[in-house]
């Protein structure tokens, strides 16, 4: 079959007349691929279309972690005409699946093409439309089940450390309530003075000031100089304990116990602020594991209607909370003014203000110096939030893009162009707001504005 015999199968062309056809198949090349050949990868300049002559090729994108298989495309499908119509890098990389041949179209002659014919032009936007949808419906599916890892993996990390914490309490706890019984049994005489002391130290008013580490350290050699003066022996054992309990020399003279009594007396002191310590410690994880819970509850809105009054910096607090972890190295300003609660969908508002400060923590350098500032204020008809953060910036050539589906300017991998496409559709179109942004080196802002009154019925 001619070449241009085969192109009058694909409906991308069927509609051409034969002097266009000829034309067309007369500048074409032919080419082979064998099966798991790349055609063209993710981020290179687009300089041809392909028509799958036989075989199949199948469409990748890169995601971050993992690939994200958009389509696999198979004889008379057009391949590759997106990056030449928008004069854009590759958005996706094709390779063979199987052994493929492909029929070779330049950029000018698809252009010539185009130009001339409006059957051609017509089939052709028909062909983007669908194929846009298609993966954009793909793409944002992926970004949610990523940005879910993103919040399993911080969530994870943020709970483990209060859930160790308690685990080592409570194993250390047994040991600690036994050593206490035992040092109770020894100190059985009547000492009212350490009745008082232990009473103390249950309801932690015997707590000094914070000690940094170098007070921390005289105050222990002077315990433990005074311990040595009364004749306790191994001082040393006691003399951080007693003064992690607040005790110091003038607190242990104004006890009045006997130096005869006082080693049975300091060993009690000591294994009762173990075990209260340790209680505290329990108290304390449990509390950080349950309000890492409460804050995924509130992120996601679960069992409530969806539209329901919000209270905006909650929801940014809840959503810092759960990217604790991407956080830590840098330093994180709150500035909220006094919002009244306003009507709106309250996870798809989380799932923005995830996608705006991850966005800012990709931007700015880990270290000294680097500030994430959240901030919200009343401007009637409009709740506002600002997303600021003082990176590297956005270059001028990139901001008017910057809510464009499947608009990257990460490296291929680290982004798919779909975060703020996204979050510009929860606030445009799901809430009748805007996001705006602006940017120098140095500072950029991300502006929300919601309106009071709620999302448009």
């Amino acid at each position: 079959m001619k070449p241009s015999e085969w192109l009058r199968t694909v409906p991308l062309f069927s509609a051409l007349s034969e002097e266009d056809l000829e034309r067309l198949s007369t500048h074409a090349e032919e080419i082979t691929l064998p099966a798991g050949q790349s055609l063209f990868a993710e981020g290179d300049a687009g300089e041809r279309a392909f028509v799958i002559a036989e075989g199949a090729i199948e469409i990748v994108k890169q995601s971050p972690g993992r690939d994200v298989l958009l389509a696999v495309r198979g004889s008379g499908d057009v391949i590759g005409e997106m990056a030449l119509l928008e004069d854009a890098p590759r958005m996706a990389t094709a390779r063979a699946r199987t052994d493929a041949t492909l029929i070779s179209i330049r950029k000018a002659q698809l252009d010539d093409l185009l130009d001339t014919s409006p059957s051609a032009a017509k089939a052709m936007f028909g062909l983007l439309l669908s194929r846009w949808r298609e993966n954009e419906a793909r793409l944002r599916q992926s970004d949610k089940m990523a940005q879910l890892g993103t919040l399993t993996s911080g969530l994870a990390h943020e709970l483990n450390n209060p859930a160790a914490a308690v685990a080592r309490a409570a194993d250390d706890l047994a040991e600690a309530i036994e050593a206490y019984a035992t040092a109770r049994t020894a100190a059985s005489a009547n000492l009212p003075s350490v009745e008082a002391l232990l009473e103390q130290i249950r309801t932690g008013s015997i707590t000094g000031a914070e000690l940094n580490a170098l007070d921390r350290s005289d105050t222990e050699s002077a315990v433990e100089s005074w311990l040595e003066g009364h004749g306790v022996p191994e001082p040393w054992q006691l003399a951080g304990p007693l003064v992690a309990s607040g005790l110091d020399p003038a607190k242990l003279d104004a006890l009045g116990v006997a130096d005869a009594d006082l080693e049975r007396m300091l060993s009690l002191v000591v294994s009762s602020a173990t075990v209260h310590d340790l209680v505290r410690q329990v108290s304390r994880g449990s509390y950080r594991v349950f309000e890492i819970v409460r804050a995924m509850k509130s992120y996601a809105f679960l069992d409530r209607a969806p539209v329901q009054n919000v209270d905006i910096a909650a929801g940014i607090n809840d959503t810092v909370l759960l990217l604790g972890a991407k956080l830590r190295e840098f330093e994180v300003v709150r500035d909220y003014a006094e919002l009244p609660a306003i009507p709106a969908y309250g996870a798809e508002l989380n799932q923005v203000w995830t996608n705006l400060i991850d966005n800012a923590i990709d931007a700015m350098t880990e270290g000294g110096g680097s500030t994430l500032t959240l901030r919200t204020r009343l401007e009637p008809p409009y709740a506002i939030v600002e997303v600021e953060d003082n990176g590297s910036g956005i270059p001028p050539t990139v901001l008017p893009r910057i809510f464009e589906a499947f608009y990257t300017t990460k490296p291929p991998g680290k982004g798919t162009g779909q975060g703020l496409d996204i979050s510009y559709g929860i606030i445009v179109h799901r809430h009748g707001g805007d996001i705006t942004v602006s940017s120098v080196p140095g500072r950029t802002v991300f502006r929300v504005e919601l309106p009071l009154q709620g999302p448009p019925s």
